[in-house]
Formats: structure tokens, sequence, C-alpha cells
């Protein structure tokens, strides 16, 4: 995954009119007792003394960027002398919340360094509130003068053209200086709910444990339950499923309250901004139409008959008489082959050579620096990122690797993450380095495909193929498909907020379990306590709402570019690049249409990837 604190503090707050605390990490994978970490966290700051001295001199900075307001009329170098000290001021703040959040990550039982977080998190919040007037002075200008001061000062049209003009488009959603400061100061408080479900599941929730068949006892909180939802014996994996669920359903009232408050406050913000609806609202930041959401889930809607055949392959592959909701996540085959870092590490290279010798060259190099803390141990945090959001410096990588093929898909994902921030950056100043959400999971998920793809042209048994195949599978069900049943259910939510509808974890519940069923099908067995999953999705509960679609828009295009790629198209290749390179110089749609003219509104994109789901079935039953 892509760290999600990428959105550099020059957009969230000197133009845009979004500014927001820095958000949380997803968690995915248990962390375990195997060894200490590699990073070298040094190259951020040499120590803690060293990092405080930097915060308090951000802090110590702010008065100076609120004193700038007034002096955008005084022509194009007074306002290029006010954006360069608040980018340069930005950027140290970013990298005061990564090294806070790093250090946090690597041993999440030190309390000090959680206050720490906290300290960097109220630094952006203050960073807001001393920028807030900027794009309100900007607007004020008008274009034409805002258009005059770009062509006449080079610093503005090198680094802060394309923000500026960014900021004059937001023009019917940005509020006046006072207005502006006041949402910026909201941004606290409007995270209470992602707060409150955090607190709950982490210490509130009481987690059932059970006896597996194994002997072994497992205690069912959103860990354990990711780690055992697959247990190879399926009365196993129904106790775990009953059990887990049944302790959601427990907290459904307060859960719900959460979510319902976490829409209004959703709602409020629209509203604020002068939005027709949050869809619009949240979409907007990068330019988004509208079309791309909606279309993606008409298709995946169109595509679902494609979905119910894979539940029955499933069924049959693994030779039970029905399938069900706990049957879903276990291997179609089992593999017992194994991967070590230095094995992850070649093979990755190897399946990543059709991206060309430019990109091989920086992954090779890449990958022997102490950027990475690979390993899982006891205090560390779970799941796996990639930060780069330290322009000057290295990304750093956080994993939990193991020694299984999906260890090695992620490594080679979150490589793909840190070879697309090193290209950003080498082409683009910092201003423009950052790239939105909707191209990062692309790259990553090209790099998922070709390593499939390697691993399969190479596999030694039939069995080994077929384990393969069933891992692009299950990509596509958990990436394509499922992630659109959350974007749907997630409009849904909303659409209900802003209809003023009653608001409750029960209603939630409904109206998951509907879209549950849709996307399963008649055949699937739906246990009536899984319409509490809902509250187990943390992103919902994010001030980043409507995000997951992109995960499903991200493996269309990474899938579109691979197969192009595999084909022998260079030119294809080139674009991808291209895209790589082009960092947040543009709206991400624009630069996959100008780049590779790929076009994400239609639903071409989205028809080829069920088609290649299927095709991979049909691959399957051939070997069958």
């Amino acid at each position: 995954m892509l760290e999600t604190n990428r959105r550099n503090l020059l957009a969230m707050s000197a133009f845009l009119p979004f500014a927001s605390a820095a958000p949380a990490l997803a968690q995915a994978t248990l962390a375990a007792d195997t060894g200490a970490g590699e990073w070298d966290l040094s190259e951020l700051y040499p120590s803690w003394d060293a990092w405080d001295e930097a915060r308090k001199a951000q802090l110590a900075a702010l008065p100076r960027l609120a004193a700038y307001k007034g002096t955008y009329k005084d022509g194009a170098d007074a306002m290029a002398k006010a954006l360069v000290d608040m980018s340069d001021v930005g950027k140290e703040v970013g990298r005061v919340y990564i090294y806070a959040h790093l250090n946090a990550d690597a041993d999440v039982r030190v309390a000090k360094n959680q206050e720490r977080v906290s300290q960097a998190s109220d630094l952006y919040t203050a960073l807001g509130e001393a920028t807030a007037w900027s794009a309100p002075e900007v607007l004020a200008l008008g274009s034409d003068t805002v258009r005059g001061y770009i062509a006449q000062n080079k610093v503005l049209k090198d680094r802060f053209a394309f923000a500026l003009e960014n900021t004059l488009r937001a023009a019917p959603h940005t509020l006046d200086t006072q207005g502006e400061g006041l949402l910026a100061s909201a941004s606290a408080p409007l995270g209470g709910p992602q707060d409150i479900r955090s607190q709950l599941t982490a210490s509130d929730i009481p987690w059932p444990t059970v006896t597996l068949s194994t002997g072994e006892d497992v205690r069912l909180d959103d860990q354990g339950y990711s780690l055992n939802r697959d247990a190879a014996n399926r009365e196993d994996r129904k106790l775990i499923f009953q059990k887990f669920w049944d302790a959601y359903g427990g907290f459904s009232n307060s859960l719900g309250a959460a979510y319902a408050s976490k829409l209004k406050g959703d709602v409020f913000k629209a509203k604020a901004r002068n939005y027709p609806n949050t869809l619009a609202w949240a979409l907007d930041g990068p330019n988004l139409p509208e079309g791309v959401y909606r279309t993606l889930v008409d298709e995946v809607n169109k595509g679902l008959p494609q979905l119910h055949r894979y539940f029955e392959l499933r069924r049959r592959i693994m030779g039970l008489p029905d399938i069900g909701y706990y049957d879903i996540y276990p291997p179609l085959v089992t593999m017992d082959r194994k991967f070590n870092l230095t094995q992850m590490r070649a093979l990755t290279i190897e399946a990543l050579k059709p991206f060309g010798p430019e990109y091989i060259s920086l992954l090779t190099d890449a990958t022997t620096k102490k950027w990475m803390d690979p390993l899982p141990r006891l205090g560390k945090d779970s799941g796996a990122y990639m930060q780069g959001g330290a322009y000057d410096v290295h990304p750093y990588l956080l994993l939990n690797l193991g020694e299984d093929y999906e260890s090695m898909s992620t490594y080679a994902h979150e490589w793909g993450h840190a070879i697309h921030t090193l290209l950003a950056k080498a082409n683009n100043p910092y201003e423009t380095a950052d790239y939105a959400t909707f191209i990062a999971e692309i790259a990553s998920t090209v790099n998922e495909v070709f390593l499939s793809h390697y691993m399969q042209q190479r596999a030694k048994t039939k069995q080994e193929k077929l384990f393969y195949l069933g891992t692009q599978l299950e990509a596509a069900r958990g990436t394509f498909f499922r992630q659109t049943q959350f974007a749907e259910f997630e409009l849904k939510a909303h659409e209900l907020a802003e209809a003023g509808e009653g608001l409750s974890g029960e209603k939630f519940a409904e109206i998951y379990y509907d879209i549950l069923r849709r996307y399963h099908g008649p055949k699937m067995i739906l246990p009536d306590n899984v319409r509490h999953e809902w509250s187990f999705i943390s992103h919902f509960f994010r001030s980043d709402s409507f995000y997951v679609f992109q995960y499903a828009t991200s493996i269309s295009a990474g899938t579109w570019f691979a197969e192009k790629i595999l084909n022998g198209g260079k030119k294809e290749q080139k674009m991808m690049i291209d895209v790589l390179k082009a960092g947040g110089s543009d709206y991400p749609i624009d630069i996959l249409k100008r780049k590779a003219g790929l076009d994400m509104t239609k639903p071409d994109v989205y028809r080829d990837f069920v088609a290649n789901f299927s095709r991979t079935m049909d691959e399957i039953e051939a070997l069958l």
C-alpha cells in the first residue's frame, strides 16, 4: 500500500481548500518476533533531539507564514516569495511527521513515540490554519492576474503553476479566509469517528478466543481473524466466522453511531464547500469526474456472473458440497514452496524486466540500500506500506514478510510504489512530485501481474501453475470486485445521510447484506451475522472518504498496461514509465489520457479486466 500521508503539505494547506490532518495507515498482517529492522532513519534526522529542534523550528515559522497574508497583491515576486517559504516549511513538516510515524510503527509499544506522532499531526493542523488565507487571496486576485504573475515569474511557472491553476478551478468551493481557517481547525475533531472505532477494536470489544481442531487457541481480534479465516479445516472456518462476526454485532450500535457521525461530518464538509453531494466533494481534490466511480460500479455489476462462476469453480476445486462465505479465503490449491528475502529480490528483479533497463537499474540499486524494515517482530506495526513523502530523502518501506508467495507479491507491490516515487521525484520539483492515489496503485499492480506471469511461465508442475493462477483470481476478487462492493456500500450510506434518513448500525448492516448477496450470488451461503462486516472495514471511517474504489480502478489499469507490455508493447512500456515520471504534474485522469491514451471514464478498461478474469478461469479449467 502507498502510505496515505503522501499528499504533500503544499497541496493540502497553501492552495487547495481541502486541508486535513495526517491520515492513518491501513493494517494487515500480524507481526512476530523474528529480528530487528534494517532501515536507517538517521537519514531523516540523526536523533530525537534533532527531530524536536526541527519540529519547534516549523512551529516558530508559522506566524511568519501567516504574516504573508495580504502580500499577493504586491506582485508576482511577492507571491513567489510567500509560496516558496510555505513550500519549504511544508516539506519540513512532512519530514517531521514521517520520522515520528516510522519510529512509532517500528515499535508500537513505545508510548513516547505515539505522543510524538500526535505532536506531528497537530503541526499539520497548525500549518493548515496558518496558511488558510492563501487560496482565498489567490482567488481575490482573479484568474487574469494570477496567470499574468505565472507568465512573469519563472519560479511560479516552474514550481507553482499547476497548484495555482488548481486553486482557480476550485473557486466555487473555496471559502473566505475565516471560513478556510475554521475548516482547517475542524479537521481534528472531524476525525473523531475513526479514533472511536480504533479504540473500540483495539481495547473495548471483548474479542473471543476459540480452540481450533489443531488444539491451538486463537484470539479473534481483527488480526487473529485475518490470519485464521483461511484455516484448512472447514469447521474451524465456520467457528471463526460465527464468533468473530458475533463480536462485531455486539457493538453494532456504537459502531453505527460512530459511522453515522462520520457521514454527517462528510455531509457538513460537502455543504460547506458548495458541492452537490459528498461524492463530488470527495473526488474533486484530484479532479476525478463522478462518472469514473459510477461507470466502475455499473461495469462490475455487469461482470458479476463471472464472479459467481469463480465461486462455483472454487467449490469444485475444493471438493465442497456447497460454498459458503467462510470458504472464500483458503487458496484454491496449496503450495509448499518457500522464498527467502534474497530469493524474493532476485525473482522480482527478473520478473520486472519487461519494464526496461531504466526501471530495473533503479530497482536493483534501491533494493541493496537500508530503506526497508522487512521482517515481522514483537511490537512492530502490522501491515505493509511505502512512505515516500520526504522529498529530499529516499522512500522507506515497512513490510512484515513471511516466506510464502503472498509475501513475495507484497514485496514486489511495495517496491513498485518506491520506484514510482523515485521516478516522480527525479522528474519533478517537490511541489508536483507527489502523485495521486488514483495512479499510485497502478504501478504496484503491474508489478504483481508481471511477477505472477513470470512464475506461471516457470512453474514446474500443474499444481504450481494452478496455484499462481488461483492467486491471480483471488487478487481480482479481492481488489476489483470486493473493493467495488465496498464502494457501492459507501455511496449508498452517504446518499442516505444526504437525504436525512435515519442511520444506525442495523441500517448499515441491512444495506451491506443486500449488496453482499448480490455480489456473491444465489448459491453462496451467507450467515446472517456477516452483515456486520461493514464495521470491520476501517477505510469507511477514515477522513479520505470514497477511497477504496481506486484499488479497483488501479488493478484494471495496471492489468491493461501489463497485458499490453507482456505482449510486446514497447510503446506501452514507454507510456507506463512516462506515467510514473509525471508524478503529480497534472490531474490523474489527464495523465493517463495524455501519456497513455487510457480513458478511465469509459467502460472499456473494466470490461477488459472482466474478460481477463474469465480467461484465467478458462486456463484453470483446462488444467483440471
